[in-house]
């Protein structure tokens, strides 16, 4: 029986750990200012897969044509400066991001108050503000999805998604 119970175990732990790698848990930073600026997320892989558009993975989603931004739990922002996003004032503090990708060659940043759900808990009415991404074609298929804060000089940075056939970005300073 204990054997039994040992074998059980060690098949749930590796299937699990074969799961979670999948979409491992990734972060970016960046500094500003003096001040941190951290995003933690989940970077999912294409797999062969049709991501954007009518009929991807993504339009599976509940809140579909809003996407949380990554894979599993939501997607984390955390600022110790005040930013401004191409006009979005975001005051220092925490809060979730999420993309609209209604059309998939124009997306749309969204950054939401609302920390306390799971990546597929995304309220609208918790918005704190949306912008219009820049968008451009990467040369070559992006398997792992990544996201990348930047200096850009000074006090301004940029954020960029890289996944499947699109780039998008979004340009800040910090304050």
């Amino acid at each position: 029986m204990t054997k039994c119970v040992l074998i059980c175990a060690t098949l749930a732990m590796t299937a699990s750990l074969s799961f979670a790698q999948k979409s491992p848990p990734a972060d970016t930073s960046v500094t500003l200012g003096g001040k941190a600026i951290t995003i933690k997320y989940c970077a999912p892989s294409v797999r062969g897969r049709q991501i954007f558009g009518d009929g991807g993975l993504v339009s599976h989603d509940p809140h579909y044509p809003v996407w949380r931004a990554g894979a599993n739990s939501a997607t984390a922002l955390h600022t110790e400066a005040d930013l401004d996003i191409q006009g979005l004032k975001v005051p220092a503090g925490d809060y979730t991001l999420f993309v609209n990708v209604a059309d998939p060659d124009h997306w749309e940043f969204i950054v939401s108050k609302d920390t306390k759900e799971w990546g597929l808990g995304y309220k609208d009415n918790m918005d704190l503000g949306r912008v219009k991404m820049a968008m451009s074609k990467p040369s070559a298929l992006i398997e792992t999805y990544k996201m990348t804060l930047s200096s850009t000089g000074g006090n301004a940075g940029k954020l960029q998604l890289e996944w499947e056939n699109h780039i998008a970005s979004v340009s800040f300073t910090a304050k």
